[in-house]
């Protein structure tokens, strides 16, 4: 399993370097650094001297900037509590595991289905589509808390995908537009929100147990309510950053893009970008489902040592995301991309010879395994900001939020299938990786 989808992993990530015979990548992306921004909206000149900046970043992206960031830290601590409560949840009101299945892909399926109307509505105004897939999440998850039965939960698990696909398509388009006006510090930006989001989970998680242990498993989804709520009010103090823009502009820039998501996709770019980020959440789903298992063989502890070596790669989006973000603003998001990609994929290749020459060495159990592990970590969170940066630049104008849903909608097609096919991959490759002399049985 884990050697497939390194080689995926390595091969797609050689692909974002791709792009048409007349300009390459890099000239192309600094192109659009160098081009215009979208009317209505003013680049600021970046020196020192001549505009006040918090920590770098002018004033006037810093203030909305960080508002952004502290509601999507609140937020995701409500995301990280619920995180484990779902397969309990359909457990505790009797569904079998093949119907909790359902339950789980239910979002994705609202996700993939409304991604590009959502796209399309964010683009004409960032707040609105923000604040009312924020609203639908809020009343989603308390339907989720309330269901008796697996019609309504699944209804409700449906809204949910459909606020979170609405919303997220505002919060795209919006930090889009505030990195559009330093393009300099894209990196930097695009990190601070997955460092917001990861340490948010990372709280989010143990307290969701304590709540779950104490009030049962929907108290967690009410959690998740409250937290949308309050994420809700904040992004009315947020300002609109898409400026007087003619709705025949934004007709304009979507018919540019050769009729959407098809003429995008025609685009060697744009089928990189697309393969980067499938590839990437096939990794996660190694994560997901192949590491705790040869983790419970081979680490100290066995399903204790698992837990904990995937608590700690969780963390290490704290740091692999500031310093891909660095290195995107330094060397640019083509090679940040390229670069963590490539640490990420050869990482997960190696894990097989690691198991087997971990022993022979005379090292710990499971160490060279954790060390891979946690290297492959990095290297995904670093190439986040990367390839995030590369779809907000290659992005039509007016068209950021529709444009940059399109990976997304790779990622959804693959969320029910993924794990799955993890699983009877890592259940094949289980046996060999337990006939080591530290393990007497196989879980």
């Amino acid at each position: 399993m884990l050697v497939l989808v390194s080689a995926s992993l390595c091969c797609s990530f050689l692909t974002i370097g791709q792009a048409p015979p007349s300009l390459p990548l890099r000239h192309q992306l600094q192109v659009q650094h160098a081009g215009s921004l979208r009317a209505g909206r003013v680049a600021l000149n970046l020196a020192p001297d001549k505009a006040p900046a918090t920590f770098g970043v002018p004033e006037e992206i810093a203030q909305p900037l960080g508002l952004l960031f502290t509601l999507q830290f609140l937020l995701f601590i409500g995301v990280g509590a619920v995180i484990p409560t779902i397969p309990l949840y359909g457990k505790a009101i009797g569904l079998s595991s093949a119907v909790n299945g359902i339950v789980i892909g239910a979002p994705a399926v609202a996700l993939l289905t409304l991604a590009r109307p959502a796209g399309e509505f964010a683009d004409r105004a960032r707040k609105p589509a923000m604040l009312g897939g924020m609203a639908l999440i809020t009343f989603a998850d308390i339907g989720t808390a309330t269901a008796g039965s697996l019609a309504p939960l699944v209804a409700a698990r449906l809204a949910l995908g459909a606020g979170r696909c609405v919303s997220e398509s505002g919060e795209r388009g919006f930090l889009a537009d505030l990195a559009g006006r330093a393009p300099l510090l894209r990196g930097k930006l695009l990190a601070g929100q997955q460092v917001a989001a990861a340490l948010g989970i990372a709280i989010g998680a143990p307290l969701g147990g304590v709540v779950v242990e104490t009030y049962g498993p929907r108290a967690a989804f009410l959690c998740v309510s409250a937290a949308a709520a309050v994420t809700f009010c904040g992004y009315l103090l947020l300002p609109e950053t898409t400026g007087a823009v003619p709705s025949e502009a934004v007709e304009r820039s979507e018919e540019e893009s050769a009729g959407g998501w098809l003429g995008l996709l025609r685009e060697p770019n744009w089928q990189g970008l697309a393969l980067c980020e499938a590839a990437t959440r096939f990794g996660y789903a190694a994560k997901i489902a192949s590491v705790p298992v040869i983790a419970a063989a081979v680490l100290p502890g066995g399903a204790a040592g698992a837990g904990a070596l995937l608590s700690a790669a969780g963390l290490s989006g704290l740091v692999g995301a500031p310093f891909g973000g660095w290195l995107t603003d330094r060397t640019g998001a083509p090679f940040t991309a390229v670069s963590a990609g490539v640490l990420s994929g050869v990482s997960l290749l190696l894990v097989p010879a690691a198991l087997r020459m971990g022993a022979l060495a005379g090292l710990p159990d499971g160490a060279a395994f954790a060390a891979l592990v946690m290297l492959w970590s990095v290297g995904v969170a670093a190439q986040g900001p990367a390839l995030q940066a590369i779809g907000q630049q290659l992005a039509p104008k007016g068209a950021e939020a529709t444009s940059l849903a399109l990976p997304r909608v790779s990622i959804a097609i693959r969320l029910n299938l993924r794990p799955q096919a993890a699983v009877l991959v890592a259940h094949d490759i289980r046996m060999p990786l337990c006939r080591r002399p530290q393990v007497t049985a196989c879980p």
